[in-house]
């Protein structure tokens, strides 16, 4: 069976419905320390010279092609610095995955009640409540107004998307809550909030649909008061924005994700050029003369609908403003992941976006730097957009300008945190590794095959930090770790204050779970973070 793709926010993954159960071998620690005089690699091992290679469900987008088991994987003959006690953190058995589909994975994966979820509710259940206040006579503002409070609601969903205000939002979080005497709680409460945001934007789109047909059938009631053109562009707007939400729907966007993306794109901007279609003509029309005489700039200046209107062109139009076209250096290491260099430094844990038809879709990918000359971009090749920057790189690609603040942005705000990354998701932590950040970072790497897959240069990048703040875990050496038990037991020995964790959606939960059990603050992906 073909194994299936997808991705959140950057990372991509694979989702694996079957895998062989093959024995497991237990065995030592083995420092090897690669071409660096400090060695800062641990690889588990019972056998220098051959191991078999588990498919890995925490790989977060290399898959196993091959057959490990009909090929020795060799270990380099280096001086061994052998650890006697057998690791807990490999698994004795290999447990049977878990049959779930992909609805279950997008929709329950990271359970029921989630922040995501219920500020979802939150902002849906106050928007029904003035409806509903606004249909019983009880909120005559709100039934005079219906179109402005859609206008809200677009206005609202708009900011929680708007890559230049986040960056000042989790700029601002971190600058005033990353010292060391703010309670953790509030500092993890506020990750979990930012990281949510998508529920907001959500709700609000599902609520503008509601608000819009309320004031739509107030408007055909009192048919007289207005025009057809009127009625047909808040009807087009309307027609529009459930379309929007009809692709946006968990498991339709999942599975056509470029479909949902052209969607979500061009029937947002048919639809805001409708609005001030909508908006001139609704503040020009004289129910008495039925003309459009009413029309002035004196007049259009003090109506809030053309305030909100204009606050969401604003935002909607700002990201676009950055895009240019730049030159790139790609390098394929293999045939599994390709690197992506620009010029210019970044900052650690901001991420950036990238296309070939800036029109068509967007790619959002970690980036890697050293905060000096240039940056890259780690692309594991899991898609038709990855795949084509391996078999026909370009030397130019778009970008956005304003590069976006996501979760990883947030380690800033901590004093001690444990990373955990799968496959190409290490691209996310690593420049934290590269450059002086606020956080004391550990960082523990489960992947296939580091130079093999990824080529020498991140290799290096691993190399030369202390053993204690970097664990690579290489599954072709070692076969699958128990990946939540390595974190927890990293994490205690850290002293974490929270771990962050970039992997598949069943890795992710298996260490968010494992780590709030044992009383530390965890987070990872979430689908519409």
């Amino acid at each position: 069976m073909e194994p299936k793709f997808s991705s959140c926010r950057g990372v991509s993954f694979e989702i694996k419905t079957s895998s062989k159960e093959e024995p497991r071998t237990s065995g030592r620690w083995v420092w090897l320390p690669w071409s660096h005089p400090a060695p800062s690699k641990v690889f588990p091992t019972s056998d220098l010279n051959r191991s078999t290679s588990i498919a890995s469900s925490h790989f977060c987008d290399l898959s196993d092609e091959e057959n490990d088991d009909e090929e020795d994987v060799v270990v380099p003959d280096l001086e061994l610095q052998v650890e006697q006690k057998p690791p807990e953190t490999i698994d004795r058995k290999v447990p049977k995955p878990r049959s779930e589909s992909r609805l279950s994975i997008i929709l329950l994966d990271q359970g029921l009640f989630t922040v995501y979820k219920r500020l979802f509710a939150v902002c849906f259940v106050i928007n029904v409540t003035m409806l509903a206040l606004a249909v019983a006579g009880h909120f005559s503002y709100a039934k005079k107004r219906a179109a402005l409070f859609s206008m809200g609601n677009i206005l609202a969903l708009t900011l929680c998307r708007s890559e230049a205000v986040l960056r000042v939002v989790f700029y601002l979080a971190v600058k005033l809550l990353g010292r060391a005497w703010v309670p953790l709680r509030i500092k993890t409460a506020t990750t979990a909030f930012l990281q949510s945001l998508g529920g907001i934007h959500s709700g609000c789109g599902v609520s503008s649909v509601a608000w819009l047909v309320y004031a739509l059938v107030l408007t055909l009631r009192h048919r007289d008061e207005t025009s057809n053109l009127i009625v047909a562009a808040a009807s087009a707007i309307l027609a529009l924005l459930a379309l929007s939400c009809l692709a946006a729907f968990p498991l339709l966007r999942h599975l056509h994700h470029n479909a949902f993306e052209r969607t979500h794109r061009f029937a947002g901007w048919s639809a805001l050029a409708l609005l001030w279609v909508f908006v001139l003509l609704t503040l020009g029309y004289n129910p008495a003369t039925k003309s459009y005489n009413n029309l002035k700039f004196s007049n259009l200046v003090k109506q809030q609908e053309f305030w909100f209107t204009l606050a969401i062109t604003f935002f909607i139009v700002l990201p676009w403003l950055t895009v240019r076209r730049v030159p790139v250096s790609v390098a394929a290491p293999s045939t599994h992941a390709s690197i992506i260099t620009f010029a210019r430094g970044i900052q650690p844990g901001l991420l950036g976006r990238i296309s070939r038809s800036p029109l068509s879709e967007w790619h959002a990918f970690g980036i890697i730097s050293d905060g000096k000359d240039s940056h890259m971009m780690l692309a594991g090749a899991v898609g038709d957009f990855t795949r084509g920057l391996v078999s026909a790189p370009p030397r130019h690609l778009w970008v956005r300008g304003v590069r976006f603040a996501g979760l990883p942005y947030l380690v800033n705000m901590y004093q001690r945190v444990v990373l955990v990354a799968t496959g190409s998701g290490i691209c996310v932590f690593l420049s934290f590794l590269l450059q002086p950040c606020a956080a004391e970072v550990c960082l523990i790497w489960v992947t296939k095959g580091v130079e093999e897959n990824f080529g020498k240069e991140i290799k290096e990048m691993m190399s030369g930090h202390p053993r204690e703040r970097v664990i690579v875990h290489d599954t072709a050496v070692s076969g699958r770790p128990n990946v939540a038990n390595m974190t927890v037991e990293a994490a205690k020995r850290w002293k974490a204050e929270v771990v962050v964790v970039t992997s598949n959606p069943q890795g992710s939960r298996d260490v968010v779970t494992a780590c709030k059990k044992a009383g530390i603050a965890a987070f990872g992906p979430i689908w519409d973070s």
